[in-house]
């Protein structure tokens, strides 16, 4: 999958450096596989959560951190919406981010 932006990850961990070697490990194994179907998703990361308009929500470093991202099945793509804490991610719409 192409992942945009592998940016927004790399500034969210300088600031939160805890989260550098997880965040570093998603975007390896995300770029490495061909998602088709949300199900493909599903039977890596078993936590994701799956909202409306191709959204899912994955879980890093034991929920302490939340990724948003918009996936284009069609296209092969990963569109990062959001990176931010769990608190952060509660004050946020998911759905609509």
């Amino acid at each position: 999958m192409r992942i945009i932006s592998r940016k927004t990850l790399r500034e969210f961990w300088e600031k939160h450096p805890d989260s550098r070697q997880q965040l570093q490990a998603w975007y390896v194994d995300v770029k490495h596989v061909q998602w088709k179907k949300s199900s493909d998703i599903k039977t890596v990361y078993r936590n994701a959560s799956f909202l409306s308009d191709n959204r899912v929500v994955f879980n890093i470093k034991g929920n302490k951190y939340r990724i948003v991202v918009v996936v284009e099945y069609r296209f092969e793509a990963v569109y990062i919406r959001f990176v931010g804490t769990h608190q952060e991610y509660d004050r946020i719409n998911a759905e609509t981010i």
